[in-house]
């Protein structure tokens, strides 16, 4: 016992260090940047701002980009644990199994059809796509002998999103003023975003994410198995029905409000696991709390690295590369 509760307490240090790492994450979003703004303007600035240049700086352009980056980083750190648990698949990620990617056909098509610039417009058509997506993937990787194993599904959502990439890129190609308008929302980017976004977003991924923790005990008792789920008193249909609703809402929110976002729902819960283990109680809201601290972090790297900005997106995939190799070398391809 003191040793179980002596793990316990371990986990919820991790918890208390994770959001101490968020505070720090959102502190330099409001700070570093082309100009750097102290932290008591930063303070000042949200608390009574007086219309300075440093107010309108962090009031404009980094309160909007700070808060997407938390919401966006958490949903999709979030729904890549939700989707390794439910495929138990290690290489599951919205991105990988082409959930993102048939969101992001979906958005460009509405901008494309109906030239509205409407974010909860976007936000039902990310949703549309994303679930398409999802059941086009497990129907191509359910065919044949051995039904929708884990390896058969990673095949299947990669050539889906090599696809849909593809047919996004012609879409933008061929309709100039959606090319000139979202190129950068195409390869997942945080500024330029008005707060707005943030509100029409919100409870949607607040549903999404409320959804998603409340299914850590029914995913633990599926991880062992069907037969076993059932005799622990866990229905996997209604768990597995469930987690995809969760999957899509906060991937299509996620998606509609900054652009597809790639490799961090692969990378966060592979590190998550490697520190707490596979207990969901526990994957869940540490992914949670990891995805937006890397989120930000990134979007703060692709603002000094370059003498312009660097994209988010483009970030995260230049940091997901490298643990992408590190689950190779581990033997994590062995599992599928």
């Amino acid at each position: 016992m003191p040793a179980a509760g002596g793990v316990r307490a371990g986990r919820w240090g991790g918890l208390a260090l994770l959001l101490g790492l968020l505070a720090l994450a959102v502190a330099a979003s409001f700070a570093v940047g082309a100009q750097r703004v102290p932290l008591g303007d930063v303070v000042g600035a949200l608390v009574a701002p007086d219309g300075s240049e440093h107010a309108l700086i962090v009031r404009e352009l980094r309160l909007p980009r700070t808060l997407l980056g938390v919401a966006v980083g958490a949903a999709l750190g979030l729904a890549g644990a939700l989707m390794q648990a439910l495929t138990r698949n290690p290489l599951a990620e919205p991105g990988l199994l082409g959930v993102n990617g048939g969101a992001a056909l979906a958005v460009v098509i509405v901008m494309s059809a109906f030239r509205t610039d409407q974010v909860l417009v976007y936000v039902w058509a990310a949703f549309a796509g994303a679930a398409g997506s999802m059941a086009l993937v497990y129907l191509i990787g359910a065919q044949g002998r051995g039904g929708a194993s884990p390896g058969r599904l990673v095949l299947a959502g990669a050539a889906m999103n090599a696809v849909f990439t593809a047919l996004t890129a012609g879409l933008m190609l061929l309709n100039p003023r959606t090319f000139n308008s979202f190129r950068f929302w195409q390869v997942g980017s945080l500024p330029g975003r008005p707060l707005e976004v943030f509100f029409e977003v919100l409870p949607f991924l607040a549903v999404g994410t409320v959804l998603g923790l409340a299914l850590a005990r029914s995913l633990n008792a599926l991880g062992l198995g069907e037969e076993a789920a059932q005799a622990l008193g866990v229905r996997p249909g209604r768990t597995r029905a469930l987690g995809a609703v969760a999957i899509v809402v906060l991937c299509g929110s996620a998606t509609a409000a900054v652009g597809p976002i790639a490799f961090l729902g692969l990378a966060v819960p592979f590190m998550v696991r490697a520190w707490v283990g596979p207990d969901q109680r526990w994957v869940l809201p540490y992914s949670l709390l990891l995805a937006p601290v890397l989120m930000l972090f990134a979007d703060v790297l692709g603002r000094v690295v370059t003498p312009g900005e660097l994209e988010t997106g483009l970030v995260t995939a230049f940091l997901g590369a490298p643990i992408f190799m590190l689950m190779v070398r581990r033997g994590e391809m062995r599992k599928l």
